[in-house]
């Protein structure tokens, strides 16, 4: 009786290292001299951040500061999707920097597809924006971890319910 194993792809975040990270972005603003008389805004929404700031170079040394506090804590850059940056009242700009997570359909296809070209003994299956990846030897599902962390995707992935 041979039994399978399994584990999901996701693509996921932790939501309170993310909080973390930009508190920690806001002290570094607040004691930084040349950020400090800026008047920057740092908003954590629940799928979104608004940055609301003097100038855009001010707005890039913000990204460039939440960028190095968010690897820190081990959350990978392509959770961000940097959106237009506005105008603002006052000669201000705002930019709204949107969180990913979840895998799309497109790259669900994508990753089901390398699998059944390169591994015949795996099987992949779409479930709603996870992969989930199922064989009879646990060598199998190791060897396409190894091959998804090679592959460069527009998200980040973990592998979770490894079984």
């Amino acid at each position: 009786m041979a039994s399978t194993f399994s584990f999901d792809i996701v693509s996921d975040f932790d939501r309170q290292e993310l909080v973390n990270a930009i508190d920690t972005t806001k002290r570094d603003v607040l004691s930084r001299y040349d950020l400090k008389d800026t008047k920057t805004e740092i908003e954590l929404n629940a799928d979104a951040i608004v940055i609301n700031t003097d100038s855009e170079f001010t707005l890039d040394a913000v990204h460039t500061l939440m960028q190095q506090r968010a690897a820190k804590r081990n959350l990978s850059l392509k959770i961000f999707d940097y959106g237009k940056v506005e105008s603002a009242s006052g000669s201000r700009v705002r930019q709204e920097i949107k969180l990913k997570k979840g895998i799309s359909q497109e790259i669900a296809k994508q990753i089901t597809k390398i699998i059944r070209d390169e591994y015949k003994k795996v099987q992949g299956s779409i479930q709603g924006d996870a992969v989930r990846v199922t064989a009879k030897s646990k060598d199998d599902l190791q060897a396409v971890m190894q091959r998804m962390k090679q592959e460069d995707f527009p998200v980040a992935l973990q592998f979770t319910n490894y079984r």
